[in-house]
């Protein structure tokens, strides 16, 4: 049963993790439902696998950046890159230092689902008939890393979900959009794994980081969140946002009524 637990988690996680949708409120429903609590370092490495995912989804723009230092526009998007990741590491560090972190408890993570679903909704109708761009401005990557802080800070929000919508918002084109907030995101997740999987190794859970089950929702998770970044780059090229808004609207929906009725607490 551990088996087939650690397979079902680490497809929600390979899933949800890159799509607007919060991998969090979907890993705490299946969590719920299932009547099983994952260990802190299980977590933390299923979490990982993604990072991978995304990172061989996009080799080919980072493979171009690291060997094409001599462009100047090759140069402008690392400085960009950079810049969105630093200020997310300040600003990461301030707010871990000062506690301003909702806990990962369903009412919160249920409002920022549902409250989600309508952030997209208006950046949508906001940004529709409008012209986009397809390069990054300085504007994007503050923005950018601003909403990563917004996710770090309420879970359920989405890092991807506030990124892209961030980026959106100041004129990014939607493929130009996902690919910038998720290669920011690649540094981001890889650096706060590292720090996390220390901080485990640190606890004394290296035997539960290196059992069969998390090696299997790892890998499991590794090659869905593959499979799901590459049809959302292919949906968003002639598809809105719009379904994920009515399908976090009717998520969240869903939690409040499983809260109130007891299935989730």
């Amino acid at each position: 049963m551990d088996f087939i637990t650690a397979i079902i988690l680490g497809i929600v996680e390979g899933i949800t993790e890159f799509l607007p949708i919060s991998s969090t409120g979907h890993l705490l429903i299946t969590e719920n439902l299932l009547r099983i609590h994952k260990s802190d370092a299980f977590n933390v490495l299923i979490q990982v696998g993604p990072i991978f995912a995304v990172t061989l989804v996009f080799w080919k723009d980072i493979w171009r950046m690291i060997t094409g230092l001599g462009e100047p526009k090759v140069r402008d998007e690392i400085f960009k890159l950079a810049t969105a990741f630093i200020i997310t590491g300040i600003l990461g560090v301030i707010a871990k230092k000062l506690g301003l972190k909702l806990p990962e408890t369903v009412l919160p993570i249920a409002v920022a689902t549902f409250v989600g679903g309508f952030v997209i909704f208006a950046v949508e109708r906001f940004t529709n008939g409008k012209t986009h761009s397809e390069t990054a401005t300085w504007g994007v990557a503050i923005a950018v890393a601003l909403a990563q802080i917004v996710a770090a800070v309420f879970p359920g929000t989405s890092r991807s979900g506030a990124t892209v919508m961030a980026a959106l918002l100041l004129g990014l084109s939607r493929p130009a959009a996902v690919r910038f907030a998720f290669l920011v995101g690649i540094p981001t997740m890889f650096a706060a794994g590292a720090l996390q999987l220390k901080d485990a190794v640190k606890d004394g859970q290296t035997a539960a980081l290196l059992a069969p089950d998390t090696i299997i929702a790892f890998a499991v998770a590794t090659v869905t969140a593959w499979l799901s970044v590459v049809w959302l780059l292919k949906f968003i090229r002639s598809n809105t946002f719009i379904p994920f808004a009515w399908y976090r609207v009717g998520l969240g929906l869903a939690m409040f009524a499983m809260l109130a009725f007891g299935i989730m607490k």
